[in-house]
């Protein structure tokens, strides 16, 4: 659970709160964790 908050830091947007509305900064969180689970998909040669 640590690391996913580590990654999750890595995101400006989420570790400034860049987002003052809830319903934004909800999304943006989906959003990220969507990049972190898909990347585990991509080939990288």
């Amino acid at each position: 659970m640590e690391r996913t908050f580590a990654h999750l830091k890595q995101f400006r947007r989420l570790s400034t709160r860049f987002d003052k509305l809830k319903q934004n900064f909800h999304a943006t969180v989906a959003i990220a964790c969507a990049r972190r689970w898909l990347s585990q998909y991509v080939d990288t040669p």
